[in-house]
């Protein structure tokens, strides 16, 4: 259990990175429930530990004990989504009904199938990188992988994501 200021010091620094690990966790785990599941867990974890945080980026710090959260749950709960790897041939959406179509045309939903359709590393790093705004330093130390391996990661993801949004279009124009 925290002292009082060490409590007042973990909400002043943590809380505010609350919507970044919301954030994280849905895009990682893509389930609203499990992601809220998970983050509160983390938060707990990272409560639990606050001691061992000596300074330095607090979003990093929470964003890591977050990832390593939805992975330890992904291996529990879906390994499956750890092992696939992005393939043209196994990732193919077939062609679109009606339906399909109207739901489409919403640009925001075409690019959330899209993020979706990504393997869990290359979603991951995109998230943190577009939609977090984190360095390529601070994905690294989220993540565990090197800057190098980082930066291709990033640059295969937004070329799949690419690839996958104007499939997408050109499949709704013809």
């Amino acid at each position: 259990m925290l002292e009082p200021q060490d409590r007042l010091r973990f909400e002043q620094t943590m809380l505010p990175h609350l919507n970044s690990a919301a954030n994280l966790a849905r895009w990682l785990l893509r389930d609203r429930a499990d992601s809220e599941d998970v983050v509160q867990e983390a938060m707990l974890r990272a409560y639990r530990f606050f001691h061992q945080f000596h300074g330095g980026d607090a979003r990093a710090w929470l964003l890591q004990i977050v990832r390593n959260s939805c992975y330890t749950w992904l291996e529990k709960n879906r390994s499956a989504d750890l092992m696939t790897e992005f393939n043209e041939e196994v990732h193919q959406h077939p062609s679109p009904n009606p339906e399909t179509l109207a739901a489409q045309t919403d640009d925001r939903e075409r690019l959330k199938r899209a993020l979706e359709s990504l393997p869990a590393r290359a979603r991951e790093v995109l998230v943190l990188r577009e939609l977090e705004g984190c360095s390529y330093k601070e994905i690294a130390e989220i993540t565990g992988i090197p800057i190098g391996t980082v930066m291709s990661t990033l640059a295969r993801a937004r070329q799949r994501l690419y690839r996958t949004l104007t499939t997408a279009t050109a499949k709704e124009v013809s």
